[in-house]
């Protein structure tokens, strides 16, 4: 009996060692930015208390994307908090070719993100928070505009709402039943609709 429950073990372990090995590659194909470090200070009776909040964004530059915040009294352990809750967060963004189907706008608090398709070779015209949200999920070919707070977390956060209300055109087209060609980019129907 005490065999079989060693070879159970020797199984596990081994599983378990393969797991970590996948999650450890995983981590290294990963696009991994630390958009943001912020100090806070928490006055208590014998003085001020520092943490600091870390914003980071992680993509595969493939279509997937996440956002996660952490907290600390360390500056690595906030990063890693973020880092691990940014996977843990990760949502496929539809593309179409290096840009988005359709032109999406979106709110978190005061912060409001505009995002719309551009044409090949247009590059990505975003700003900070924008720019490392759309680059970490792949998209080569974006016009933004950050028309509300400037506050970085607030960008971050309601850019990364925007790429979650995108839905693809071929989709949407079913539900509504139209044709695709209609709903598609004037550039993406020249190519494929002529």
């Amino acid at each position: 009996m005490a065999r079989g429950e060693r070879g159970e073990r020797g199984e596990r372990g081994e599983r378990r060692d393969r797991r970590r090995e996948r999650e450890r590659e995983e981590r290294e194909e990963l696009d991994e930015r630390v958009v943001h470090i912020a100090r806070t200070a928490k006055v208590v009776q014998g003085g001020r208390r520092f943490a600091f909040r870390a914003v980071v964004v992680v993509g595969d530059n493939k279509g997937r994307v996440g956002v996660g915040i952490g907290k600390a009294r360390e500056v690595p352990d906030a990063i890693r908090k973020a880092s691990d809750r940014a996977r843990k967060a990760m949502v496929t963004v539809p593309m179409l070719g290096n840009t988005i189907p359709h032109a999406v706008q979106a709110n978190f608090g005061a912060g409001t993100v505009l995002l719309k398709p551009a044409s090949p070779g247009t590059g990505v015209i975003a700003g900070g928070g924008v720019r490392a949200v759309v680059e970490a999920a792949g998209v080569k070919d974006i016009l933004s505009k950050s028309l509300g707070s400037d506050n970085i977390l607030n960008v971050v956060q309601a850019t990364f709402a925007a790429l979650q209300e995108l839905q693809d055109f071929r989709r949407e087209a079913e539900r509504r039943g139209v044709d695709p060609k209609y709903l598609a980019p004037f550039w993406y129907r020249e190519e494929n609709y002529a």
